[in-house]
């Protein structure tokens, strides 16, 4: 157990270094390219804080260890609430309305559709959690399958509706050619740096599981869950202190879809389905993320309707992180 704390540390300074590229090299993707913070939250950087679970949960399915895989891609959707939480608290300026918020222009409905497409894969990824049907062949199962679609769908459509206002494009095209080659290469690097630090996560957090006896779904969705997320938190402070809250939380909200996603390519590396395999005590850590992401959209969108202070809000979403695990612990 030792050993396995030891390399969740190693890695895990490895992992704030390389969120700390990403964070950077985003902001400046986002900028240059004219792409937008929106998209570029979504898409590159939810995708690239989504490698430790795309990797850690597939080495998890392919050594039998599927309910630790389920908790984490919940839990990891859990521990980003809080992240927002700590946003919140950190950077009551950016969650009450600053410069940086009114850019991000977070009640344009872009926005809120992306978070609502992240609950709308919770909700679903939940559902096929208590009701698996066990049917598909070559790995191609249906639940996993229409989480993937859906996800395809919703994103291009996101990229259409940023791309329809005038002022998304721009000379975009010259700009990648003069501006984006060294934030983009640092990007990539970033990227590459959790892809190898991230394998070591599934076996010692399967070490653990059998050592504390707490069980592989309450390690996966708190332990597991808060080491993969630990990119995000990197990834989300690096971008807040450069101004940019709406390329935070687009890559919040958007990591918790992509963890949808990854039980897709959970399918392709298991001889069974997925969801058959899930113990269904992990749909009460996928609801619980839900309302969590329900009170995160609620924190942002109507900031400037409600009473309560931005402190307020991000510790009443802090502390709801902490009931949560609670009752996941109680329930395990």
């Amino acid at each position: 157990m030792a050993h396995a704390f030891t390399m969740m540390l190693v890695t895990g300074a490895a992992v704030v270094i390389a969120g700390i590229l990403l964070g950077w090299s985003a902001d400046r993707i986002a900028n240059v390219t004219g792409l937008g913070e929106l998209w570029t939250g979504w898409v590159l950087l939810a995708g690239a804080t989504s490698v430790p679970e795309f990797v850690t949960d597939t080495s998890a399915v392919r050594i039998h260890a599927a309910n630790l895989a389920g908790g984490d891609l919940f839990g990891s959707s859990l521990t980003n609430m809080a992240i927002l939480a700590v946003l919140a608290l950190s950077f009551t300026g950016a969650a009450d309305g600053s410069d940086s918020v009114r850019r991000a222009e977070l009640k344009r409905s872009p926005d809120l559709f992306n978070a609502g497409l992240a609950i709308l894969l919770t909700i679903l990824g939940t559902t096929f959690t208590l009701f698996p049907t066990n049917i598909g062949a070559r790995g191609l199962r249906p639940e996993s399958l229409s989480l993937l679609v859906i996800w395809l769908a919703g994103t291009r459509f996101l990229y259409k509706r940023q791309h329809s206002h005038p002022n998304a494009a721009g000379s975009a095209q010259e700009k990648v050619h003069r501006r984006a080659g060294w934030p983009i290469l640092i990007f990539a690097g970033g990227t590459a740096i959790i892809f190898l630090v991230a394998p070591p996560f599934a076996s010692c957090a399967q070490q653990f599981a059998a050592v504390s006896g707490w069980g592989e779904s309450f390690v996966g969705t708190w332990l597991v869950g808060f080491s993969t997320a630990l990119p995000d938190l990197v990834t989300s402070i690096t971008a807040c202190r450069l101004g940019a809250f709406n390329l935070a939380f687009a890559s919040l909200y958007g990591s918790c879809a992509f963890n949808m996603v990854v039980f897709f390519v959970m399918d392709l590396a298991s001889s069974r389905p997925v969801f058959s395999l899930l113990d269904p005590v992990l749909a009460l850590s996928g609801a619980l993320a839900v309302v969590l992401m329900l009170l995160g959209v609620a924190a942002v969108a109507l900031r400037r309707h409600l009473v309560l202070a931005p402190t307020l809000r991000g510790g009443v979403l802090l502390a709801s992180y902490g009931v949560a695990i609670w009752i996941i612990y109680a329930c395990r």
